[in-house]
């Protein structure tokens, strides 16, 4: 780790869901734009090892890196605004400091010690934070959960002692708050703001700066108020006002002058304007679309759509490429096993069957990949997807009426079944039926190999890629013969050819399965070729009605 790295912690006061995931984001890439090179991290208190065995209804959408990790959400909003890739050492949770702390425990490391959260618990969340860093000018650490509860305080106590041992010049504190609007009295209310700061001042830490959530705009007296009551500089008193899209939150944040205040907090000379440009020109496209396409999401967690986080990002992505609103159906697939699937997709010009676990609403997306094979309609499958396509195309082209996957039926024609050995990186891989569920799919980067005159081929314009997974099944290879023969083609294998990745039906407008996750390497800025493709033959089948 360089001398010049410093690090900025994120925390969140009064209620969660205030946004620090994507305040942290966007302050990565204004620091960006000012030609720093950032990193960023996600600090979780929970005792799970990782969020890969938690109900999408608990949790929402796990963010997989390429090197396997599953992890929070966030995540997926730093990769997104910043493009700089995390890793596995970007993601820790008090189930992996406790697992280690335990581990070395057991192993004599400790000489004797007795076990306690101070030293032991909070160095290892220290080691965490100071671990796996080379250049970078800034380490953007964020805390999860809300200042107060008990299961965060190692983690406060952490960063006070990375503070502490680095020196204050090195280590800047952010408070993520809110500040609610009473109609009644026609204010802002700043006492649930003042709690907070003198919760997080009971632990050690005295911060920085203040980032308000707020509906309607401070006045400058209010914010006058919070300085003073809260120990703050009244300009690092930034207002973080709702906006129209999250794409403007870093044309937002440095207007209000957030990245000229964390410099000057450094002592870093910060002349001139940040370079928006690009944010900019993604606010644009998004306020002045040339048309609107609406296009189906036929899935089963759609009680809490953050389940679909990378998903609804990559059609917006898509559609800013192709300079159109996305407008997303979000269609239960469980109305498809009770009804037509005619009466909610009748009016989409394009269907999109995402991933998911268990037997519940599977009948529904087969439903919604044979309307969309059956009418013309551009579908594209994922993971799951990908298999449920698979399964419609023989149980309804080939005519192999069981054709299932073991994951729901052992019984069936095992079209779609669990791969219990594969190759990584020259390594083996193992897998056991009855073995654990955390952690043990196929998670991660893999490397696939397109076929010459394949429709993937002609998206992706080259005939090799790498995409992540995390999937525990895989279609069945010895089917291929008969898939070729009901007109859908496996166009993409992983290099030893053992692996099904993509699928296609070539007399079809547009019709692709991937058995990847291709929502989650996709940017505002660099929109994954897939989705702007499906987004195009959306548009073109709209304009074609």
């Amino acid at each position: 780790m360089s001398e010049k790295t410093k690090f900025i912690f994120i925390t969140g006061g009064v209620v969660s869901s205030l946004g620090k995931g994507l305040a942290s984001a966007s302050l990565a890439s204004i620091l960006q734009s000012r030609g720093f090179k950032v990193r960023m991290r996600k600090l979780d208190p929970y005792l799970n090892v990782d969020p890969g065995t938690m109900s999408p209804y608990q949790h929402g959408e796990v963010y997989v890196t390429d090197d396997g990790a599953e992890t929070d959400l966030d995540l997926g909003h730093y990769e997104r605004f910043s493009g700089v890739a995390c890793h596995k050492t970007d993601s820790i949770t008090t189930g992996k400091i406790y697992q280690r702390v335990i581990d070395k425990e057991r192993h004599g490391d400790y000489l004797g010690a007795t076990i306690q959260v101070i030293p032991h618990v909070t160095n290892e969340i220290k080691d965490f934070i100071l671990s796996d860093i080379s250049d970078e000018d800034f380490v953007l650490c964020e805390i999860g959960g809300t200042v107060g509860d008990i299961e965060g305080q190692p983690y406060l106590e952490a960063i006070r002692q990375v503070a502490y041992d680095l020196g204050r010049e090195r280590a800047m504190f952010i408070h993520v708050t809110l500040l609610p609007y009473i109609p009644a009295a026609g204010e802002l209310k700043t006492k649930p703001t003042q709690h907070s700061v003198k919760k997080l001042q009971e632990y050690g830490i005295q911060p920085d700066m203040l980032l308000c959530r707020s509906q309607c705009p401070i006045p400058q007296n209010e914010k006058r108020k919070i300085a003073l009551f809260c120990n703050i500089r009244e300009e690092n008193v930034i207002a973080a006002l709702d906006v129209e899209n999250i794409y403007q939150v870093p044309i937002a944040y440095s207007h209000e002058g957030m990245d000229r205040q964390v410099c000057k907090h450094f002592g870093i000379e910060c002349d001139g304007e940040p370079d928006l440009s690009k944010w900019e020109k993604i606010v644009d496209i998004i306020r002045h679309p040339e048309g609107e396409v609406k296009i189906a999401v036929v899935g089963k967690y759609m009680q809490l759509l953050e389940a679909y986080k990378s998903i609804h990002e990559a059609l917006v992505h898509g559609g800013i490429a192709n300079k159109h609103k996305v407008k997303i159906k979000w269609v239960d697939s469980e109305l498809l096993e009770k009804s037509e699937p005619d009466i909610y997709l009748s009016d989409v010009s394009a269907i999109l069957v995402p991933g998911g676990f268990g037997q519940r609403g599977t009948n529904g997306k087969i439903e919604a990949v044979k309307y969309a094979r059956e009418n013309n309609i551009p579908f594209l499958g994922i993971c799951y997807g990908m298999q449920m396509a698979v399964i419609e195309t023989m149980r309804d082209v080939a005519g192999v009426t069981n054709a299932y996957t073991t994951e729901l039926n052992p019984n069936c024609e095992p079209v779609v079944g669990l791969m219990t050995e594969w190759e990584k990186d020259g390594d083996k891989e193992k897998r056991t039926q009855d073995g654990d569920l955390g952690g043990t799919m196929r998670l991660g980067a893999y490397p696939c190999v397109l076929a010459k005159d394949s429709l993937a081929r002609k998206v992706y314009g080259t005939d090799k890629i790498s995409e992540r997974h995390r999937h525990r099944y895989e279609v069945n290879m010895k089917y291929e013969k008969q898939l070729n023969d009901a007109g859908m083609f496996i166009t993409g294998k992983s290099p030893d050819g053992r692996l099904p990745e993509i699928v296609e039906i070539p007399n079809h407008p547009w019709f692709i399965g991937v058995q990847f996750h291709p929502e989650l390497k996709s940017k505002p800025f660099d929109p994954h070729p897939l989705f702007v493709s499906f987004v195009k033959a959306a548009i073109d089948k709209q304009n074609k009605k």
